[in-house]
């Protein structure tokens, strides 16, 4: 793997908060994203008090080229999952969760049930809670969407992950335009939630590309955009082709915001759920002050 440039260096300390979030994390038996997708940003959010919870277990069903966590069988949802997550998360102080979960093509809805339930055990705990969920695509199912739409997020996300021509290469069992699809299905939904979804950079696109896909997803009704620095995970995954530096990753987020992205998290370091609890509410306070908006 290619060595890491000084801006892409995270600050690995941790503190007494991060111990603290490590063992209720351990004591109520929750999988994380910032563990299983080995995020690099796990001791600074944990050092502040939160986690991104993965519910469904740690085993997916999908084995995309880019990603870290363990594919395979998995085994059978657990009930009581939902209320597990919801006392963490009250636990923990959180204003704003966000809850994710490998994807389970081998159940019928997809997971999107237990999606739902999570997002009431939250609200039944704690009702003043932000909460943010990031799905898989259901294989396109309009019924799983609206399973979890019906629930009430207050943020609906589902990652393109690259640009179309890497598509088949970095996400084997995805489609570009099914991603599309379950975006354009959120952003027509009554009551309105926030749209979400990220791009991962150094991959192999070309600038066209990215403002390619940065099109399609505005026409999808995305208003919040994440992208990233693509990290391999290990030599087995598909191999990064380039570090972008920060000063491309402030272009392509001017350019974001030029086309009328309402939040644009753009960096070396941005993950899909990075420091989500403020970005939502510079989206609030963005919405409040342009009524056109």
């Amino acid at each position: 793997m290619p060595r890491l440039p000084s801006w892409i260096r995270a600050d690995l300390r941790t503190d007494e908060d991060y111990g603290r979030v490590d063992a209720l994390l351990r004591r109520e038996s929750l999988h994380t994203v910032c563990v299983s997708a080995r995020c690099p940003n796990r001791p600074e959010c944990w050092n502040r008090g939160t986690a991104t919870m993965m519910i469904l277990g740690e085993v997916c069903t999908r084995g995309c080229g880019f990603c870290a966590v363990t594919p395979g069988r998995p085994t059978p949802p657990e009930d009581d999952e939902p209320e597990r997550v919801a006392r963490a998360a009250a636990e923990m102080g959180l204003k704003h969760l966000v809850v994710t979960s490998v994807t389970r093509d081998d159940l019928a809805d997809g997971g999107a049930g237990a999606f739902a339930r999570t997002i009431q055990a939250v609200r039944n705990l704690s009702p003043r809670m932000k909460i943010e969920v990031l799905t898989p695509d259901f294989l396109g199912s309009e019924k799983a969407l609206a399973a979890v739409l019906a629930a009430r997020p207050d943020v609906f996300g589902h990652n393109l992950e690259t640009v179309r021509r890497l598509t088949p290469a970095v996400r084997a069992a995805a489609s570009y335009d099914r991603s599309l699809a379950v975006l354009r299905f959120a952003a027509a939904w009554t009551p309105p939630v926030v749209v979400k979804s990220g791009l991962m950079l150094g991959l192999g696109e070309t600038a066209e590309e990215v403002l390619g896909s940065l099109d399609d997803l505005w026409k999808a009704g995305c208003r919040w955009l994440t992208l990233g620095q693509y990290l391999a995970p290990t030599a087995r995954h598909v191999p990064v082709e380039r570090f972008v530096t920060p000063e491309e990753f402030a272009q392509y987020a001017d350019r974001a915001r030029r086309m009328g992205f309402l939040q644009v998290a753009a960096g070396p370091l941005v993950r899909s759920s990075y420091r989500a609890a403020e970005g939502l509410a510079a989206m609030e306070r963005e919405t409040a002050t342009c009524p056109a908006c």
